[in-house]
């Protein structure tokens, strides 16, 4: 029986980049086949060649035995390939159905039926078990739910042969759930799937077969995934063995230097208080939704509070915007990297030094080019950066890189006092995560006051010296790193209705 579908030999160029060479693997019907490796190893190419957006300099792809060639995204389409990219792609002012049939959308003599539109994804959406309302708009969902909303994009499409590059990083549990449903399901109906993730966890618990890329190589392949230890794949996929990649290094901690006083504002349920000392790693857990990262901007002065106090080493402040908190040495890396994060457009070394080049201005006009190469080069450098120069557009970078050039951004700021990290390793490496978290700690010893969110469990598990949780808007509960564990933890973030459902 012949592979539903083959790459050839696939080799990529970019320039400064050999982003793919000579890749060759299979993928056969009712198969989920994962792909691993670093950022920047090329996962995301080969899927951006499937899907029609780049065309191979060299090798060919195969379906069913024939060779295929997609110059646009629209061939690859028409073809029955559905990749669902890392970074989302939609229109913010559209709702959800128009989102979902853009290109598509069941007209009479060139007149949109509206209804019958909000119908069909009304039925469709139901029918995956995704809770979404069709007349939403796109630009006024949570990441999570646009991330849905790709998902079930090419769902939609009737795909035989389906990518999904990370598409579970912004998702909450349940939503993963639903998730790993519709790929079982898919599977079991004879599709062929090609699944990336940096989770181990759901590459065991999703993928029939594996294959790893090493800087634009496959270094491996895995028929079956049954007698494959975990570290045999960190190793292949970093060239190194970690044996923890948390590496958690206790300190001790100083005085409060961040205090958070009954904060209020859109949309939380209730007032917010908590403190971090000097040197101390605080976790911020909680389904999606739950307000961590807009609790977040009210502190960092990008959402107007109503109320509340916070102080820095004692003393009160006011923070009115992001510029007041950077100056008082507050910084927040966000989760939203595309939209609130780089500055596509700009160089790597740029995006590095946007918000430190005030420090480097001659006679208060002039730009110390030298010192921002300097800058942008050491951490390039520190954080494993892959990049062909700092002077590379950051857009042509992969997620990871692009995440490590915002990290880069506030690690320059000279007199740091508060680190905010929202979700800081989401679509990052394992051995990228390791080398983050080293970043973290060295931070901590600097006496920084460090602020994690994340939604996975694990990490927040595995970082944190005190970890607080937060449920549908409000503040439950806080634990002692020797009182946290999965149990303990998820019992303060799930719903109290669904708490035993849950656990059961």
């Amino acid at each position: 029986m012949s592979a539903t579908l083959r790459f050839d030999n696939i080799g990529k160029v970019f320039p400064g980049v050999r982003a793919l060479d000579g890749v060759s693997f299979e993928v056969n019907v009712g198969q989920v086949h994962g792909l691993m490796g670093e950022n920047g190893a090329g996962k995301s190419t080969l899927l951006k060649i499937l899907g029609g957006e780049y065309q191979p300099d060299s090798g060919r792809i195969m379906i069913d035995g024939n060779e295929v060639h997609f110059s646009s995204a629209a061939a690859s389409i028409g073809a029955g390939i559905a990749v669902i990219h890392q970074e989302l792609q939609y229109v913010p002012d559209l709702t959800v159905t128009e989102n979902l049939l853009l290109g598509a959308l069941p007209n009479r003599l060139g007149w949109v039926n509206k209804r019958e539109a909000r119908r069909f994804v009304r039925e469709r959406l139901a029918a995956m078990g995704v809770d979404l309302d069709p007349n939403a708009k796109l630009g006024k969902l949570s990441i999570a739910q646009r991330q849905m909303v790709e998902i079930c994009k090419a769902l939609l499409r009737n795909a035989r042969v389906i990518a999904l590059d990370e598409p579970t990083s912004s998702l909450s549990h349940r939503e993963t759930e639903v998730l790993f449903k519709l790929v079982h399901d898919l599977r079991a109906d004879n599709r062929a799937l090609i699944y990336i993730s940096h989770r181990m966890d759901e590459i065991y618990q999703l993928c029939d077969a594996c294959t790893i890329f090493r800087d634009g190589r496959k270094v491996a392949s895995h028929p079956s995934l049954v007698d494959v230890k975990r570290d045999t794949i960190v190793s292949e996929m970093v060239g190194r063995e970690i044996s923890d990649i948390y590496n958690y290094q206790p300190r001790k901690a100083g005085e409060v230097r961040l205090a958070v006083r009954n904060v209020e504002g859109h949309p939380l349920k209730a007032p917010a208080s908590f403190e971090v000392r000097k040197g101390e790693i605080v976790g911020f857990f909680g389904l999606v939704g739950a307000g961590r990262s807009e609790l977040m901007h009210l502190i960092y002065g990008t959402r107007k509070k109503k109320g509340g106090e916070i102080s820095l080493d004692g003393a009160s402040i006011k923070v009115r915007s992001a510029g007041e908190a950077i100056s008082r040495g507050i910084v927040l890396c966000p989760e939203d990297r595309k939209e609130e994060g780089i500055v596509a457009m700009a160089t790597v070394s740029e995006n590095i030094n946007i918000s430190c080049r005030r420090h480097y201005l001659r006679a208060g006009l002039f730009l110390n080019r030298k010192k921002e190469a300097e800058t942008a080069d050491s951490f390039i450098k520190l954080l494993k950066i892959k990049t062909p120069s700092r002077r590379q557009k950051i857009r042509f970078l992969s997620g990871g890189n692009q995440q490590k050039a915002i990290l880069s951004r506030w690690l320059a700021e000279p007199d740091l006092k508060v680190v905010i990290l929202d979700e800081p390793t989401r679509g990052i490496d394992v051995g990228a995560k390791h080398e983050i978290y080293n970043v973290i700690y060295q931070l901590a010893e600097r006496g920084c006051a460090i602020v994690m969110i994340s939604s996975e469990l694990p990490e927040v598990l595995g970082v944190s010296d005190r970890i607080v949780v937060m449920r549908q808007g409000r503040i439950s509960g806080e634990l002692k790193r020797s009182e946290a564990n999965e149990q303990s933890v998820l019992g303060l973030a799930l719903p109290e209705s669904s708490t035993t459902a849950e656990a059961a």
